[in-house]
């Protein structure tokens, strides 16, 4: 079923409640998420964007009650990931020989994952653009590396649209569609939740970019994404919020995260987060045991941080392959500015701290000197050690 969003453009999407996971499993999605594809029907007639494979055969029934598919001019692929693309195989067996407008690095993305089915493709650069009647044009803005090489977003003139694929979105279901309907907070969380941990390893590239749209003087009044709600209500906020969370973002927070095998490092997790609390009392603290908690919703929060302590008893001369999985993830995402801190308990050869803290700083962190590092289980001098440790953090 077709939404209007405004002028002569319409949303086609698919709205994904039951959606759990994304990216495989890598990503946790707990609000729903959205596909959307969007119609514009001016004297040509043009579709920005599919939805993902599973939903094809129902994306292309719905498309075909609301048009002529055969009224398609041209298919607009702003990115090649196959959450956008799923839909095109089944599409352009309806309507074979439709151009498809998407980057040079859209064509191997697609032709990659779809083989070479002889599509229509027509490769378009920044600032180029194209006439589609009733005096509007649509004008390519590529997003190399936001987040693939083949990004790219679509501004409508005119109607002053910027269709920005996975750029400014959320993986959050809005009904609505439009962001001043949506619950705001789950709204923002969704968004900061996406940022850090999708876009924020392109968070330089990122800056650049957001510089060269705004030396093109699009008159944006309206953002399109590809995932979630439609921002129409002061829709440069969420741009503001962009620069400031890609220029190395942080709050007066600081993250514990551990996992531990027989309490020990629990207790000087938890020591800790006592001690920067009586020591610095508006600094917000947070505990997450890794093992058991949402890595994503976890890493949302240490991009939110000023610093985090890290913590894993010593096991096999290591530290736990629970942890061992989340520090890998922590370096993948590339947070900057933020000091670090490890800990953790030992029986005989007690290796994990110093190794966390190696790979720490591998992961860009400014990694303090001062550590806990426990044999059996914490004792009074190791919650001294505890209150340094704290003391470093917060300084």
């Amino acid at each position: 079923m077709r939404k209007h969003i405004k002028g002569n453009v319409s949303w086609v999407g698919y709205i994904d409640w039951e959606l759990e996971w994304f990216h495989g499993e890598d990503y946790s999605i707990k609000n729903g998420s959205s596909q959307n594809a969007y119609l514009i029907e001016e004297e040509k007639t043009v579709l920005i964007d599919t939805v993902w494979r599973p939903h094809s055969s129902e994306f292309v029934k719905n498309l075909e009650e609301e048009i002529d598919l055969h009224k398609i001019d041209f298919i607009v692929a702003n990115h090649g990931e196959c959450d956008h693309s799923g839909s095109l195989p089944a599409l352009l067996e309806k309507i074979p020989g439709t151009p498809v407008y998407c980057t040079a690095n859209a064509v191997r993305s697609l032709e990659g994952q779809y083989g070479k089915r002889g599509w229509n493709f027509h490769v378009v650069k920044t600032g180029e653009g194209i006439d589609i009647g009733n005096g509007k044009k649509l004008i390519f803005v590529e997003m190399r590396m936001l987040h693939w090489p083949d990004s790219m977003a679509t501004f409508l003139t005119g109607d002053n649209i910027l269709f920005s694929n996975d750029a400014f979105g959320q993986h959050y279901a809005v009904e609505e569609l439009f962001n001043d309907k949506a619950d705001t907070c789950l709204l923002w969380k969704e968004a900061m939740k996406y940022f850090a941990n999708i876009l924020n390893p392109f968070a330089p590239i990122l800056v650049r970019k957001l510089e060269e749209i705004g030396k093109l003087n699009l008159p944006i009044e309206m953002i399109a994404p590809s995932h979630g709600a439609i921002w129409r209500e002061d829709p440069l906020q969420i741009v503001r919020k962009y620069a400031e969370w890609a220029e190395a973002y942080q709050e007066d927070q600081i993250t514990i995260a551990y996992d531990t095998m027989w309490e020990g490092t629990a207790k000087l997790a938890h020591a800790l987060a006592e001690e920067l609390h009586r020591l610095s009392p508006d600094t917000v603290v947070k505990v997450f045991n890794i093992a058991r908690s949402d890595k994503n919703e976890v890493m949302t929060e240490v991009f939110r941080s000023r610093a985090i302590a890290v913590g894993s008893p010593t096991v096999s001369n290591s530290y736990l392959s629970s942890v061992a999985g989340w520090m890998e993830f922590l370096k993948q995402l590339k947070f900057r500015n933020k000091k670090a801190a490890a800990f953790g308990c030992y029986g005989w050869s007690g290796e994990s701290v110093k190794l966390l803290q190696d790979k720490l700083g591998e992961a860009g962190f400014a990694v303090i000197g001062e550590n806990v590092r426990s044999q059996w289980n914490p004792e009074e001098e190791d919650f001294a050690a505890v209150s340094a440790m704290a003391k470093s953090l917060l300084a």
